[in-house]
């Protein structure tokens, strides 16, 4: 026996020397086989080992019993497991016309089942890799066709993919990439580089290039492939511009004769683009704008618009603008002033031509009678001193701001003082006051009525009661009063003239 025990492994021979390695466990000192390389079941089913195990410690005392070492082989069986097919290729690429019909062929994938059973394979496009359904495959084949024409123009190439799946397994699937090129078909027809217009001067000089042309296409051009320009025949009889083919895909446009504005400002120059394409060649018109301009002695561009023959000398476009925002300013100011005159309100202050209101007087209590309801002081009316200077006062009494007459009374004694221009007087008063509104106000006392001086001339009391009443005074008041005294002041107490007054 060895040392402790102790047992060494190697390898010695068999074909799996180089799929397999062999170690020693710390703990128990057995030997492991493990892979140092992947194991196929449809490559190689089983492999062979020789394991050889010796004490590398021998007693020198035992060693003529020798040797102690001994062989074993070993056989190992790769079992079968279910794995995805697996396409021939890596990856494909193919190439398919541009405008090609739907259902064209695009190309084949192929793909394999490596199990022992090999199931049959189905096919399927993953619609995450073609989003618009460009294409489609065959499931049992894997024939990939087009679903509708293709436009290189749009898109170069179509990457999408291809899932094969097993069928009877489990339902493991594998990928593979297909790469789709739209090939070129010559089918756009040429058009101008730029569809810039051309301003030319009104005094351009016969024979001068006024424009080069150069033209584009959508289609992929090969290396001879060139443009040609010409004009339509219907055009052929221009008497104003010509055009020359420069043979390099460009053409110069020449002016014949000088052109004159006022005849005509704007020309359209019809011009025919060939782009002889194979197989089959493409041509459109097109349309070049030349705009006939005023310009200086020195060349230089000043108008290309048609003002000029149009407004008034001297009017510029300036001025039209100004005109026109003038106008519309105008326009702006009345339409604002009749809005105002539709919201217009009725003032407070009108005038006295129109004033129609009433004098209505209010009480918080039971009336007290006919005295209760004047509006003003008729004793203002009777004071010769207001038109004197004196200026009564409207916060006492008005029985105590008058002088006394001659015998005690309080009431105003009669003059000479016209009652008209009294009146005027104190409107002249009032409306030179500051204080006062603009307007005339109403006078409210804080006290019952005393009764008029000149008595009531109701008609309700002098029926019921034989009036004793001097009238007499009325004859100072003025010529205004002198009938009312004639017709109140000289009765009887029979009423014997107010009779004869009414019988005349």
């Amino acid at each position: 026996m060895g040392e402790n025990g102790l047992v060494s492994y190697r390898l010695t021979d068999g074909d799996g020397v180089e799929t397999f390695q062999l170690t020693t466990d710390s703990q128990t000192r057995e030997a492991v086989i493990k892979l140092k390389k992947t194991v196929d079941f449809e490559t190689k089913r089983s492999y062979s080992l020789r394991v050889e195990a010796s004490n590398p410690h021998v007693d020198p005392r035992f060693i003529a019993w020798g040797p102690y070492k001994d062989e074993a082989t070993i056989k190992i069986t790769v079992e079968d497991s279910d794995e995805p097919p697996v396409f021939v290729a890596p990856s494909y690429m193919f190439e398919v016309d541009e405008n090609s019909a739907a259902g064209t062929t695009v190309g084949r994938v192929h793909a394999k089942d490596t199990d022992v059973a090999n199931n049959p394979v189905r096919y399927m496009i993953p619609r995450y890799t073609d989003v618009e359904q460009f294409f489609s495959v065959d499931a049992e084949d894997g024939m990939i066709t087009t679903t509708r024409p293709l436009d290189r123009e749009t898109l170069v190439w179509h990457n999408i993919s291809v899932a094969a799946t097993e069928i009877g397994g489990h339902h493991q699937d594998t990928k593979v990439l297909v790469s789709i090129k739209v090939k070129d078909v010559n089918d756009n027809a040429p058009e101008f580089s730029s569809n810039d217009e051309v301003s030319i001067c009104e005094n351009t000089p016969p024979g001068k290039i006024i424009r080069t042309v150069s033209a584009v296409d959508r289609d992929e051009m090969s290396h001879r492939q060139h443009f040609t320009f010409s004009f339509p025949p219907e055009i052929h009889h221009n008497q104003n511009f010509s055009l020359q083919d420069n043979r390099d895909s460009t053409a110069s446009i020449q002016v014949l004769r000088k052109v004159v504005r006022s005849q005509q400002d704007v020309f359209h120059l019809p011009i025919e683009i060939n782009d002889n394409g194979v197989p089959v060649s493409m041509s459109s018109t097109q349309t070049l704008t030349i705009r006939v301009c005023s310009c200086d002695r020195h060349g230089t561009l000043l108008s290309c618009n048609v003002e000029p023959y149009v407004l008034p000398a001297g009017l510029s476009t300036g001025a039209l603008i100004a005109i026109l925002a003038c106008i519309v300013i105008l326009l702006g100011i009345v339409v604002l002033f009749v809005a105002l005159r539709r919201q217009h309100k009725i003032p407070l202050i009108i005038l006295e031509d129109d004033d129609i209101r009433e004098n209505i007087i209010t009480y918080d209590d039971e009336g007290g009678g006919e005295e209760d309801t004047e509006a003003f002081d008729i004793a203002t009316l009777q004071n010769p001193d207001g038109a004197n200077g004196f200026l009564p006062r409207k916060d006492i009494k008005p029985e105590l701001q008058y002088p006394l007459r001659p015998g005690g009374g309080r009431h105003p004694a009669a003059n000479s003082v016209d009652v008209d221009d009294f009146i005027k007087s104190r409107i002249a008063e009032a409306d030179g006051d500051p204080t006062a509104p603009p307007y005339d106000s109403i006078q409210i006392y804080g006290y019952e009525g005393r009764g008029s001086v000149a008595g009531s001339l109701s008609s309700l009391e002098s029926v019921t009661t034989e009036s004793d009443l001097d009238y007499d005074y009325l004859q100072s008041w003025g010529p205004r009063f002198k009938r009312l005294a004639d017709l109140y002041g000289n009765k009887d107490l029979d009423g014997s003239e107010l009779d004869d007054g009414e019988d005349s």
